[in-house]
């Protein structure tokens, strides 16, 4: 049973922007923490961003801080606001939810999310020079 389902994603140019959106109304439970990860061909998956649902704080890998930002629309709706992109962040990407904790732990310019339990199928994202 799919329970998050990405959409936003597509082909801009170096410097555009794109919104994500995660519709999370299939989920069975209220989320204690949500966040959107990416995962480019060849490399490991990434968290790029983290949202603690019950205290609305946020986190942020370093690599997208000051350029992306994660918000909660309303209750069935998660987002992610990409701004000035660059190649680099050409992913496929997903959001991701919990009930119960999760954490967020830096390595580097990139953040590694743990504790997830339900996934979208992910959204393109693609940023051509």
């Amino acid at each position: 049973q799919v329970r998050l389902v990405e959409s936003g994603g597509g082909s801009v140019q170096v410097g555009g922007s794109l919104r994500l959106s995660c519709n999370t109304s299939g989920l069975t439970y209220s989320p204690y923490c949500m966040g959107w990860f990416r995962q480019a061909p060849g490399k490991e998956r990434e968290a790029v961003a983290g949202l603690f649902v019950r205290f609305g704080s946020t986190t942020y890998a370093d690599s997208v801080k000051g350029r992306f930002s994660i918000s909660q629309d309303n209750a069935d709706t998660l987002s992610l606001q990409m701004n000035s992109l660059n190649p680099e962040d050409t992913a496929t990407y997903y959001c991701a939810a919990t009930s119960g904790g999760c954490a967020f732990t830096p390595r580097g310019s990139s953040l590694v999310g743990t504790g997830f339990s339900d996934w979208g199928q992910g959204t393109q994202v693609a940023v051509s020079s």
